[in-house]
Formats: structure tokens, sequence, C-alpha cells
């Protein structure tokens, strides 16, 4: 009985979480609220607030699902295709900003939000990154700071430039609404990946 009620459970967060993103595809953010969201899931409201606390706390598990970097479990590689492993997790983020208009909107959405579920999802995020920087870290003979310094930089470009997409035809002669654009800022990516990787490091 415990596990039916268990899995049930399961299946009315998904069909909620589901309910979000037809919703924002459909009327944009301003179309989400808790009516909204139950007519559209099928079920009752207070249900929302049962397994999600709040609005807010859906939204939270929605960016919890498809977030790229909480949801990292790529393979570590060997040392000889470190270049081409880092080259590959910046271009599948750029994939997944890109091709989820209801992700990046609820992006904005976290950027300017400041509470309990937010903080859960920064942790989580932040706890994966750090372990992933340790290991590119190990990986590649280069120290911390430094790995977790070129890691910022490059992720928070892609996050920007992605976010601003939608309402901004250029970045500095990138056209980041067209293919040809992105294509470019990868290959910037990889330059820069390169030359990081390339460098020597100094002995102390």
């Amino acid at each position: 009985m415990e596990k039916e009620i268990t899995k049930n459970r399961q299946a009315t967060e998904l069909t909620l979480i589901k309910a979000v993103d037809d919703i924002i595809e459909e009327s944009g953010f301003e179309g989400l609220g808790i009516n909204a969201i139950a007519a559209k899931a099928k079920v009752s409201k207070m249900l929302i607030y049962r397994y999600f606390n709040s609005l807010d706390g859906l939204i939270a598990a929605y960016i919890q699902q498809n977030d790229y970097w909480i949801n990292f479990n790529e393979e570590l590689p060997d040392k000889e295709h470190l270049s081409e492993f880092i080259k590959q997790i910046f271009k599948r983020q750029i994939a997944r900003l890109r091709e989820s208009y209801t992700l990046k909107r609820l992006y904005r959405w976290e950027l300017s939000t400041d509470n309990k579920f937010v903080k859960e999802l920064r942790d989580k995020r932040e706890e994966k990154g750090l372990w992933l920087i340790e290991a590119v870290s190990r990986l590649s003979k280069h120290p911390q700071k430094e790995t977790a310094a070129v890691a910022s930089i490059i992720t928070a470009a892609i996050s920007y430039l992605a976010l601003l997409e939608e309402n901004c035809q250029a970045y500095n002669g990138l056209k980041i609404q067209q293919e040809t654009g992105w294509e470019q800022l990868e290959e910037g990516i990889n330059l820069l990946v390169d030359l990081w990787l390339q460098k020597t490091t100094l002995t102390k």
C-alpha cells in the first residue's frame, strides 16, 4: 500500500511539473499560478501545497529536474581525453539552455528570487560544481582556484547569453539568435579550453 501511495505521489509530482512546462510554453510565465497548474494537471490544488509547499516550491522542483549541472552524472575521463570532455560539457550546457524556453524563463525567475527553495537549488548546484572542479583540477594538474575561475567565466557567459538570446539579436557581433553565432561561441570556448590546458602551471 505504501509503495502504491509513493508511486502515485511521484506520478502526480511529474504531472504537476509537466503542467508548469505546458503553461509557460502556451501562455508565458504570467499565466503561471496555482489554479492554472491544478487545472492543467487535473488535480486538486491542495496537492501542490502538500507536495511542494507553494508555487515557488513547484517552480524550484521543475528547475531541479531540468538543471544541467544539478543532474550532471557523466563519467570522468582519463587525462588524455580531458580536453574533449570539458568542451563537450560546455556544449551540452548550451544545448540544454537553448532547447527549453521554460527553463530559461524560470532561470530568470530564480535570479530575482531569494527563498529557501532557491537556496536549496543553489546549494545542490554548488555541490556538484565543486565536485567537478576538484575532479578537473586533479586531472589537469591546475590549481582548484584557477579551475574554478575559468569554469565560472565560461558557464556564466553561456548562461547570460542564453537568457539574453530571446530579446537580443547580437552580442559583440555574435548573432546569438542564429546557429552561426553559437557555433562561433563554441569555437571560442574550445580555444579557451585548449589554451588553459596547455598553459604551464607555475611551480611555487
